[in-house]
């Protein structure tokens, strides 16, 4: 029996592997992480063989279908699939290290990903022999995304082939890397930075601001953003799980550098999630979506600092963080201690582990100062 592109598009991951399967040896495999892929199951000279044909949805259902077909009439003329004497495509290497590297990857980071590949990358170099792409082929590539003004993007592609073409190289393919020869030859971005504030009464106006929201969970998620200093991904796919007292624990999987994070919460904080939880506190997320699935979206916070007449000029969700640190660094807080809250990379692995726990009393005690602070300056303003 068949499947169909709406059943691949709303298969749900399980706690184990599993398939959906079409017709003529063709099935859908789902991981527990959510990532798809499409699966030739095949028989040669009385033995099963499986053969990879790509990632769902960078492969459709109806894609899937036609390169069935295809290795199949291949079959029939006596065409070998496994045939070893052919090197891959840059799109058959592609599905291999998608399968191998980003297993288990966070589904935001893959959904970008699977977007700069089809709509990028695979158009360009997708059908080239993996040993035939030239640095000449990945520069016009590029240039190309420039030319549309994406400059930050066209550097994240040339880094994307780059990971694609260094696994090549592992699997022994191909012996160098096309796009190392392209260093310095790409535009650079301006760096951006996220809008924040630091002055006291500017501070003061949008935390008063805050505590009026008149919707209590958005309220909620405003109030704990700016507490807490996390990352605005973070915020918005806390659990209630993860609130254990007075902290909080975002599992490693969640943040940015894959590495568990220890959020200790202000009296402040604590009464906000209090409050919550006679709201909330009976589903999974701190902060769903009105809509009723899943968490709140990522434009959240965004949209009810817009809604409090505060523009993308003067804060962004991001910005309470460039906030917190310009602050705290003002006031003379151990630089060490702030970037350790912030989860900022600790360049030097082993002094990383000992701040990690050296510095949790005093990330307690700087987070409790901060909530405080921000009373204190609302109190002043009045």
């Amino acid at each position: 029996m068949s499947i169909s592109d709406i059943a691949a598009k709303s298969a749900k991951p399980k706690d184990k592997p599993y398939r959906l399967h079409d017709d003529r040896g063709l099935y859908l495999r789902v991981d527990p992480n959510g990532a798809k892929y499409w699966i030739l199951r095949y028989w040669l000279n009385g033995r099963e063989h499986q053969k990879s044909l790509g990632t769902y949805p960078l492969l459709s259902l109806r894609e899937a279908r036609e390169k069935r077909d295809e290795l199949h009439k291949a079959r029939a003329r006596g065409d070998i699939l496994t045939d070893k004497r052919r090197l891959p495509t840059f799109a058959d290497v592609t599905e291999d290290w998608l399968h191998v590297r980003m297993t288990g990857k966070a589904a935001g980071y893959l959904k970008c990903i699977h977007f700069r590949l089809k709509k990028y990358i695979l158009p360009a170099l997708g059908d080239f022999p993996i040993d035939r792409i030239t640095t000449g082929d990945v520069l016009r590539m590029c240039r190309r995304i420039e030319n549309l003004g994406y400059i930050e993007t066209a550097q994240r592609v040339k880094v994307l082939v780059g990971q694609v073409l260094r696994f090549a190289i592992a699997a022994g393919y191909i012996d160098s890397d096309p796009t190392v020869a392209m260093a310095g030859a790409l535009k650079t971005a301006k760096r951006r930075h996220m809008a924040t504030v630091t002055a006291p009464g500017e501070i003061a106006a949008i935390y008063r601001a805050m505590l009026d929201y008149p919707f209590p969970v958005m309220r909620a998620a405003l109030l704990f953003s700016i507490y807490t200093a996390a990352r605005p991904g973070e915020v918005r796919h806390a659990e209630w799980k993860e609130i254990q007292g007075g902290v909080w624990t975002i599992p490693a999987e969640k943040t940015k550098m894959r590495r568990v994070h220890i959020v200790p919460l202000s009296v402040q904080c604590q009464d906000v999630i209090k409050e919550l939880r006679n709201i909330t506190g009976g589903g999974r997320w701190l902060f769903p979506s009105p809509r009723g699935r899943g968490c709140m979206s990522e434009n959240g916070v965004r949209v009810a600092l817009r809604g409090l007449g505060f523009g993308k000029d003067v804060i962004t969700p991001h910005g309470f963080r460039a906030m917190f640190s310009t602050v705290a660094n003002e006031h003379g807080w151990d630089r060490d201690v702030i970037e350790r809250q912030l989860a900022h990379v600790e360049a030097n692995k082993i002094r990383g582990a000992y701040n990690h726990a050296e510095y949790m009393d005093k990330r307690v005690e700087l987070l409790q100062w901060w909530s405080n602070y921000l009373e204190e300056l609302m109190n002043n303003a009045e």
